[in-house]
């Protein structure tokens, strides 16, 4: 295979893995480092999907204990049992959305414009819960365990939006988590939680959709992407744990909206080409 396909597969892999877990959108920034390195075509689309797959392996792998603890304790202990409702009640609407509407989402809203208008959009919204939260003193729900099921729900129901590219899976339910009052430590948390069975089943739903589209000569491809997206996340989910417990995300806020300003920008003035 050709070695500047391969680092091009490298160079996603590590936007993937550094931005799955940030607030500021992996979908978006993959479609718009993919049209830069001139990557286009259904294969690419499929690999922006699967390499999402080494992001959660990361997690998978920091979470390891929690993970076992909780399927082991699944036939006696209500805390295991209630966490999993939890997750699968996060889970559910997003999950129903995009199985209904992946399609024509992908054929209208996967292109810059639409993505630096959620850029744009949720960073403002991201400085707005900042402030009321600020204003609101401490949270209600102080770590992962003690979510009721209306938080699990409302947080699903919010990550539904995060189907727009730029709005961002992970932004979108750690401010709205926030802002149904968890911490930000617990809203992070539940963000990661959530992203197992979502982008595990996104994956493999795009797979099996796209299997003929795949061949034996796109494996070193997918691999050199997923190995590089699970270190980029292992890295950048640890440092991000030290970060929330600490600082706001307003500096994500305004990353957006500066990024999304820049990406109309150099559309509208013709320095870059912005194709779907």
């Amino acid at each position: 295979m050709d070695v500047t396909l391969l680092l091009k597969a490298a160079l996603l892999g590590v936007v993937e893995g550094l931005t799955e877990f940030l607030p500021v959108s992996s979908t978006g920034h993959l479609i718009l480092a993919a049209t830069l390195l001139g990557l286009h075509g259904e294969t690419i689309k499929v690999f922006e999907v699967v390499i999402q797959t080494g992001a959660i392996l990361a997690i998978v792998g920091l979470y390891w204990q929690r993970l076992i603890g909780t399927l082991k304790g699944l036939p006696r202990e209500p805390a295991a049992q209630r966490f999993t409702a939890h997750v699968l009640l996060g889970f559910a609407p997003a999950a129903v959305a995009g199985f209904l509407f992946i399609g024509p989402i992908k054929a209208l809203l996967f292109n810059a414009w639409v993505v630096a208008a959620g850029f744009i959009v949720g960073g403002v919204l991201m400085l707005w819960v900042e402030a009321w939260r600020a204003r609101r003193g401490a949270p209600r729900v102080a770590d992962v365990e003690h979510l009721t099921w209306r938080d699990a729900l409302g947080v699903g129901l919010i990550q539904c939006a995060a189907l727009v590219p730029g709005v961002s899976r992970s932004g979108a339910t750690i401010i709205g988590g926030m802002a149904l009052g968890l911490s930000r430590r617990a809203a992070t948390e539940f963000s990661f939680f959530l992203a197992i069975p979502m982008l595990f089943g996104a994956a493999a739903y795009d797979l099996y959709k796209h299997r003929a589209l795949l061949a034996a000569t796109d494996v070193p491809l997918f691999a050199v992407g997923l190995v590089t997206s699970f270190v980029a996340a292992w890295v950048c989910v640890k440092w991000l744990l030290r970060y929330v417990a600490t600082h706001t995300f307003v500096p994500f806020a305004w990353y957006r909206i500066a990024f999304g300003g820049l990406v109309l920008l150099s559309g509208a003035l013709g320095w870059v080409q912005w194709t779907p």
